[in-house]
């Protein structure tokens, strides 16, 4: 029989060991005074995250499978003798397997919840101080999250955090968690790791690279970081400062400038026949490249989800080819003369022309209606014509995809995979759920409700519409509610009556979800086994924001302080390699995914810190996010650039007239 090194045994090659060791001779000693006395950057960090585990120790444990309130010297009491120790040990096993508490793997989330010691002594928020505390939990785990990166996978586009090594997208890198997660490390302060970052940016990153990436995925992630930063960087000059970036200063304009080169690059995606840009683009060769699925079709929600960005370029830089080529883009889909304003979710940048009838608000519909009223604030309401097509679209989806669930009358929104003719498919993808969020915002404008309320212009439209928001954020929440771990599912399918309930039909959804596992409100959620993965999403946490933000209703701050604390709880990495997606959300203990996605870092993380944030952080009637949720500012078009289109008549049931 083989020797098996115990699981709980340190790890000697863990680059923590080091600094553990030397800490640990100096345990006696407070955090604060050991900053004090020059401890180091790395002594600071590892404080940083033996607080965020157990916040009231004053001592550094030695290894993590030690208890964090070790005593640091002197003689034992009497309750720490082994005999005692031992005899209490007997009891306390004794009394947890006759309760039964190891049963349906339990004791992995009790193990859990015991070493994040602030997750089983949690309180209700009282206070704005409360929040506050709270919100400095989001800023520990983004220290957490970034330093784990920071250490195992360094420039690498991909991390994974439980092998902990990284992975290229391209042959030198596109710096695809680093730039990501610019406007994040600077809202939250975290200065000498946004220095780190821009040195990368400044020394080591290059866009002339023979690499064909996603002309959406680059322009979201990698343009609208790079913008979001500049943005920051330039309005907001005391958010982690750095003298670099100070006006007069050599780097001023660096993110500009990457950006900007990054947007020439992808600028080959618009030099299609029809105008919809190609799903790809070689960086180094300046050349858009057609999909290579879906028959040679682009995703309909990628080729209308570049416009805030570049629209955005277009203003700071002056160059008006950036705007009208992303703008042309939405009329020419709109000239296809879409029912009721649902598109399909695959379009010809050949042609310009629909493939197929599959209408849906999950992956590759999404985000085409989110930019549709993102659009018409970015530009201070002055393009109407966004407004107008968001209206008509939100009209549509409560015609044709808003129905009710069988048991408890939850307010889902369904697909229509054989078009708008064919059957009602109650599946919603959990990218669906930023439309509670954005239906919220677009009624208000980016107001309060209460002060929307107060304008001449609010409309009976508009209460139906946060009502709206208000169901549909309930059923979001409920996917979390509905799993194991407290983590939603990538799909959820509901059980809905047959045939489904038309969006006037009356309903009453439960304000709460009763925990009990055989309540009746379970019976309407469904998550296949293939489909309960969980990939640190942050569209449910996204709306949450929005939500708090626009009704003032707390109930959505306490929903997503409950869903990070899943997130703690769950996702977390042993041997300090931060937080991973989850294979299966509804099991405990969970099998990780052994991956990071730089979304946790640039969205879900970000909402959250926003969610327990003053209102006064980022106003939302000032900026618009983008659906990576980096921020840019509204502004006004001036004499340089407009709408350059005009919608094509129709008739009083939608149809272009000839």
């Amino acid at each position: 029989m083989s020797f098996a090194i115990p699981k709980n045994a340190p790890s000697f090659t863990n680059p923590q060991r080091q600094i553990e060791d030397r800490l640990w001779a100096a345990s006696g000693v407070t955090a604060r005074s050991a900053r004090a006395a020059g401890g180091g950057v790395l002594e600071g960090v590892q404080d940083k995250v033996g607080g965020f585990l157990h916040p009231d120790r004053t001592a550094l444990p030695m290894y993590k499978d030690k208890p964090y309130a070790y005593a640091p010297s002197g003689r034992r009491p009497a309750y720490r003798k082994k005999r005692v120790l031992g005899l209490l040990m007997l009891v306390v096993l004794g009394v947890v397997w006759y309760t039964g508490l190891f049963a349906d793997h339990q004791e992995a989330a009790v193990g859990k919840l015991n070493q994040w010691g602030w997750l089983n002594a949690d309180t209700k928020a009282k206070s704005k101080a409360d929040w506050l505390k709270r919100r400095e939990r989001v800023v520990e785990a983004m220290e957490l999250s970034w330093d784990a990166y920071s250490r195992y996978a360094w420039g690498y586009d991909e991390f994974h955090p439980v092998s902990k090594n990284g992975r290229h997208m391209a042959p030198k890198g596109l710096g695809w968690i680093i730039i990501d997660s610019l406007d994040t490390l600077m809202l939250m302060n975290l200065t000498s790791r946004l220095t780190h970052a821009r040195e990368w940016i400044s020394t080591s990153l290059t866009w002339d690279q023979d690499q064909d990436v996603n002309t959406f995925e680059t322009t979201i992630r990698m343009l609208g970081g790079l913008l979001s930063a500049y943005y920051l960087s330039t309005e907001y000059p005391n958010l982690a400062p750095i003298k670099d970036d100070d006006q007069g200063q050599p780097g001023e304009d660096l993110y500009l400038e990457k950006a900007k080169d990054l947007a020439d690059r992808l600028m080959a995606a618009f030099d299609s026949p029809s105008g919809i840009p190609f799903a790809s683009v070689n960086l180094a060769k300046f050349t858009g490249l057609i999909s290579h699925d879906d028959l040679g079709a682009s995703s309909t929600a990628e080729t209308t989800t570049l416009q805030l960005e570049f629209k955005y370029l277009a203003k700071l830089t002056g160059e008006k080819d950036f705007w009208d080529k992303a703008e042309r883009v939405i009329q020419l889909v709109d000239d296809n003369g879409a029912k009721d304003g649902l598109v399909p979710i695959y379009i010809y940048a050949t042609t310009g022309k629909f493939r197929g009838e599959n209408i849906r608000l999950g992956s590759r519909g999404d985000s085409y209606y989110e930019y549709l009223i993102k659009q018409y604030l970015q530009t201070n309401k002055k393009e109407p014509v966004y407004q107008e097509m968001w209206r008509e679209a939100l009209q549509g989806v409560r015609k044709h995809l808003v129905t009710y669930t069988e048991t408890s009358q939850f307010t889902i929104i369904g697909e229509r995979p054989s078009g708008l003719g064919g059957d009602l498919s109650p599946k919603m993808d959990h990218l669906v759920c930023f439309m509670p969020g954005t239906i919220a915002l677009a009624a208000t404008g980016g107001l309060s409700e209460e002060e929307a309320k107060k304008l001449p212009s609010w409309t009976k439209q508009d209460d139906a519409d946060i009502q709206l928001a208000r169901e549909l954020m309930q059923t979001c929440w409920g996917m979390y509610k509905y799993m194991a771990t407290g983590l939603a599912g990538e799909i959820t399918y509901f059980n809905i009556p047959k045939p489904p309930l038309p969006e006037s039909a009356p309903h009453m959804a439960p304000a709460d979800f009763d925990p009990d596992p055989k309540a009746p409100w379970r019976k309407d959620f469904d998550v296949h086994k293939f489909d309960s993965h969980n990939l640190q999403r942050p569209e449910t946490v996204e709306s949450l924001f929005y939500m708090w933000r626009i009704t003032g209703d707390t109930k959505y701050r306490d929903w997503g302080w409950e869903m990070f604390k899943s997130f703690m709880n769950y996702t977390a990495v042993e041997d300090g390699g931060g937080f991973s997606s989850l294979n299966d959300a509804n099991v405990i203990p969970p099998v990780l995914r052994d991956n990071m996605e730089s979304f946790w870092l640039a969205e879900t993380l970000k909402y959250f810190y926003l969610l327990f944030s003053p209102n006064d952080l980022l106003p939302l009637d000032k900026i618009v996010l983008n659906t990576e949720a980096h921020p840019f500012p509204r502004f006004d078009m001036g004499p340089l650039f407009s709408t350059g289109w005009k919608r094509k008549p129709r008739d009083k049931d939608g149809n272009i007239l000839v």
